[in-house]
């Protein structure tokens, strides 16, 4: 949910008059702004260093400015940001921060809304300036900058707040910027506070596309009246923000406040215009569009299931090892092959058999210990390189996901058969059961196609850890296909954490607990389903918090969820009258979302996805106690003819 919080005493709040155009009423002022920079920032010395120094930086070219303004100025756009600006806190797959208007539109105030602002309006001039500009062109070589075409806003990033990979490659833009203002102003920015900038190195993908490297090279810290600004680039200037871990109601205020946004290039009209080229290299919003999933076909030896046929007892005995022997009841299977044909989805708590279940929770905490991932990191961001070693590998490319896959064993490794699977040595070695032999085995496909009432044709299937302050997918989806999402949740509760035993006894606290982590929102990790977006929107700003407040349920009858009795899943809170209060455009989101689901642990997920439907987990927050973990399958399907019983 978005939250907007006015801070402003003054009779209206400056920013409801705010528009959203980009191209100035009032191009900036033709007084020369050379006294609100620091001093010496012109001279030629500073300028050649600068320009030496990007075009020598690493992973691409970028520059820093570590002072850009006079102290006393920045200090007054600071104290106006905070007395006078509304923040709307907005979040989708990509980012979560807390966001002003376009101050571009700041031309649209009237005499006495402006009078409030004085110092953010002399900043804003003096960045767009023909002054400034020239002297970015100096350092960078972009070539001309456009003085009419502004483009910038104040960022909050409290607590829990961040920023994904992506290359800021959008319309027009052709230089990134950042002016930090981090509070207290007087208070130095530690590093394990977070919210540094992250750049990342770029290598060839398969489809011969460059995509950044699932690690940063180069960390910045913010500090007080910092600029760092570079050229934005296709396929090259990949970037993200760390998340912020302090700040935050009962905190001392520490904020990474900042004012970002972008130079253009010239526009029509101005010295300089150039007609915009297409870039050979996609930008990572156009990589973003779709995703391609590698598919392994069934054999033709067993023939294909029948979803009206019974499974064999050479199935159900394969399957008994690994699911709740509830789920293989006739009876309960027709019941959510109804629920499924009306909802085209569901969700089965307590898949997997018990002694399975058992072995495997403790094993994945114990894991997280081990690794620095669980509750010994309080809060804290964790090493790129955490959990990344052993059984486990990180798999990116960022700008489109990032979470650890399980190695496929070494050549020569000793293949042995382990019965009952829950003897299993260790939690790797049990989730790897799940993924290369329940998830493609016949019998798992005669069971997907009695409840479904569809063909499964070929399959993949990932066992998937999501690190707390690292790991996410962001929106993607298929144009032209089908699918079956199939998604066991393993993620374990903050209950079960508290009394640090599995015997099943929760206290009221601890499950207090469970509702204020997971299940209430407040750590990420959510599967989330969107409707398909318009041509014209970027995918990555899918709203992903419209459903908050409705932990494992739906937003509309689409996409319900089921326990597997015929009821909707347990956990769903109720909004409290503050969270009721929203925007108007609440709405909007609510009707985007159609599913949204909160981790748990041994839950079964599954969604009929229709083509262009958008699909994400979302970021995982360094708050969270341990790993996201899940196995997740998706299956090509196909419909069966009833008449000659054949696919279609």
């Amino acid at each position: 949910m978005a939250h907007t919080h006015s801070r402003s005493q003054s009779p209206e709040s400056v920013t409801k008059k705010l528009k959203t155009s980009h191209i100035s009423a009032n191009p900036s002022s033709s007084s020369d702004p050379t006294t609100q920079f620091a001093n010496h920032l012109f001279d030629h010395n500073t300028t050649a260093k600068l320009h030496a120094g990007y075009i020598a930086n690493e992973p691409f070219k970028y520059a820093v400015v570590e002072k850009l303004f006079q102290d006393d100025l920045l200090k007054n756009v600071k104290d106006e940001c905070l007395s006078e600006l509304s923040f709307t806190e907005k979040e989708t797959d990509i980012y979560k921060v807390n966001q002003t208007g376009d101050l571009a539109s700041l031309n649209y105030l009237t005499e006495s809304q402006i009078s409030f602002l004085p110092s953010l309006l002399t900043l804003r001039d003096a960045l767009y300036s023909e002054k400034f500009r020239t002297f970015l062109q100096t350092v960078t070589g972009c070539g001309p900058l456009s003085g009419k075409k502004q483009d910038m806003s104040v960022n909050s990033y409290t607590k829990g707040c961040h920023l994904l990979n992506h290359d800021d490659v959008i319309g027009t833009r052709r230089v990134s910027y950042i002016l930090y203002m981090p509070l207290p102003h007087y208070t130095l920015w530690q590093k394990d506070w977070g919210g540094a900038l992250e750049l990342y190195p770029v290598k060839e993908g398969a489809d011969g596309q460059s995509e950044p490297e699932a690690m940063p090279s180069k960390i910045i810290p913010p500090s007080w009246n910092q600029f760092i600004f570079f050229e934005v680039q296709p396929g090259r200037s990949f970037h993200s923000v760390e998340e912020v871990v302090v700040g935050g109601e009962g905190e001392d205020g520490r904020n990474r406040l900042s004012i970002s946004g972008w130079f253009h290039a010239a526009q029509e009209g101005e010295d300089g215009y150039v007609a915009e080229s297409v870039p050979e290299t996609k930008s990572s919003r156009e990589q973003l569009a779709s995703t391609s999933t590698i598919f392994t076909p069934y054999p033709e030896i067993p023939e294909a299931p029948h979803p009206d046929n019974t499974l064999s007892n050479e199935y159900i005995g394969f399957l008994s090892e690994f699911l709740n022997p509830v789920y293989l009841q006739p009876r309960t299977m027709e019941t959510l092959s109804s629920r499924f044909a009306a909802e085209s989805s569901l969700e089965l708590h307590s898949f997997l058999a018990h002694p399975l279940a058992e072995a495997l929770q403790p094993r994945l905490r114990e894991v997280d210990n081990r690794d620095g991932l669980g509750l010994d990191r309080a809060g804290r961001i964790p090493l790129h390189t955490a959990g990344s070693e052993g059984a486990w590998a990180v798999r990116g490319p960022p700008h489109k996901w990032r979470y650890c896959v399980l190695n496929p064993p070494r050549a020569d490794a000793p293949v042995e058969a382990v019965s009952p699977r829950a003897a299993h040595a260790s939690s790797d070695e049990i989730l790897r059961s799940l993924q290369n032999e329940l998830f493609p085995s016949p019998a798992f496909r005669a069971w997907l196609a009695a409840v479904s009432r569809l063909l499964p044709l070929s399959y993949a299937a990932e066992a998937r850890r999501f690190r707390p302050g690292l790991d996410y997918t962001l929106a993607t989806s298929e144009d032209k296909d089908v699918r079956l999402d199939v998604v066991l949740g393993l993620t374990p509760g903050v209950a079960e954490k508290a009394n640090g035993s599995s015997n099943g006894k929760v206290s009221l606290s601890s499950a207090l607990d469970d509702v204020r982590g997971w299940q209430a929102a407040e750590w990420g990790g959510w599967e989330c389903y969107m409707a398909p977006h318009n041509e014209e929107d970027d995918p990555a700003v899918y709203r992903s918090d419209s459903n908050k407040f409705k932990p494992n349920g739906s937003s509309n009858d689409h996409a319900s969820s089921s326990n597997g009795n015929g009821s909707a899943a347990n956990g769903g809170e109720i909004p409290s009258s503050a969270d009721m209060d929203q925007e108007m455009d609440q709405d909007e989101e609510d009707d985007s979302t159609l599913l949204t689901v909160q981790p748990g642990f041994n839950r079964l997920l599954l969604v009929l996805r229709d083509e262009r439907v958008m699909r994400f987990v979302k970021y995982v927050s360094a708050a969270a106690d341990g790993s996201r973990w899940d196995v997740c399958g998706e299956y090509e399907v196909g419909m069966v003819d009833d008449d000659d019983d054949e696919e279609s």
